[in-house]
């Protein structure tokens, strides 16, 4: 049976069966909190499930931890929001919407309401740039304006609107080496072997031109989403060099790396790495 006052989440870890350190599984990314934190929001989805009595009821990995088959990205500001009831989006937050369905799936009212695009004065949406990230434009309404403010389509100029549209693009990239003993200071580089490219059809082949390979996703309507495309070179600065020109800056960057044994009777290993590059322009 759940709990029914907030004095009972304080008790928690006496007089429930979990333990006050809190393992989850959540999409496949690994986080580690109190089980008050859990509890914070009464009638909240996780306040439902970890005030329970059956612990088994609940789903765990093969290691023992509970698991919520969710975004595991996005859970890191529901769990922020949990930790202290506020908000603190990073700024060009592109995945506003997808945050807001988050919220509405753990049962979150209050964050859904600050995640809800806001209404004007004249009844239209205002300028907030992370309101929302559609695949499909509104009928009628004009493509990619949606994250672009009043101020900065009034710096576009007068003939600036159609060139210089406001967007992000994702560049993408796997890379491994090989490094061998301690002793061995050098190490072998493997070539990248291609440069992914993400993010609306228009921005993409504004941006690159003919060196975007459009083999893999050719009939790509202009104002559509694509994560198919991919560069005919190889150079990450010439990637760069091309958004630069165009008038974009990057505002976030992740990596992510492995590492593996070449060969069983040696100590050379292998590194392999997927690195992304968030760029915008306004």
């Amino acid at each position: 049976m759940a709990l029914a006052d907030n004095a009972g989440s304080a008790k928690a870890s006496e007089d429930s069966p979990f333990p006050d350190i809190i393992e989850l599984n959540v999409g496949g990314q690994v986080y580690i909190t109190r089980h008050p934190t859990l509890l914070s929001v009464p009638g909240s989805l996780l306040w439902e499930m970890f005030s329970q009595k059956n612990v088994r009821a609940l789903a765990r990995d093969s290691k023992g931890r509970f698991f919520v088959d969710r975004d595991g990205f996005l859970f890191r500001y529901i769990l922020d929001y949990l930790r202290d009831q506020q908000l603190v989006l990073p700024e060009h937050f592109p995945e506003r919407s997808r945050l807001q369905r988050e919220a509405e799936y753990f049962m979150l009212p209050e964050l859904v309401k600050m995640l809800a695009p806001k209404l004007s004065k004249e009844n239209s949406l205002g300028d907030d740039p992370c309101q929302s990230d559609p695949e499909e434009p509104s009928p009628g309404a004009e493509p990619s304006r949606g994250i672009a403010s009043a101020s900065a389509g009034a710096a576009a100029g007068p003939t600036g609107t159609e060139g210089r549209r406001a967007g992000f693009i994702t560049i993408g990239y796997r890379g491994s080496y090989t490094l061998g003993r301690d002793s061995q200071t050098d190490a072998k580089f493997r070539r990248v072997a291609r440069i992914m490219v993400c993010g609306k059809t228009s921005l993409a082949k504004e941006v690159f031109g003919d060196t975007l390979n459009e083999s893999r996703d050719p009939d790509r309507p202009p104002e559509r989403y694509t994560s198919r495309y991919y560069l005919k070179f190889t150079f990450l600065e010439q990637a760069f060099d091309k958004l630069a020109d165009a008038g974009f800056h990057m505002v976030a960057c992740n990596s992510t790396g492995t590492c593996a044994f070449a060969h069983d009777q040696t100590d050379d290993r292998i590194w392999t790495s997927y690195t992304e590059y968030v760029f915008y322009r306004e």
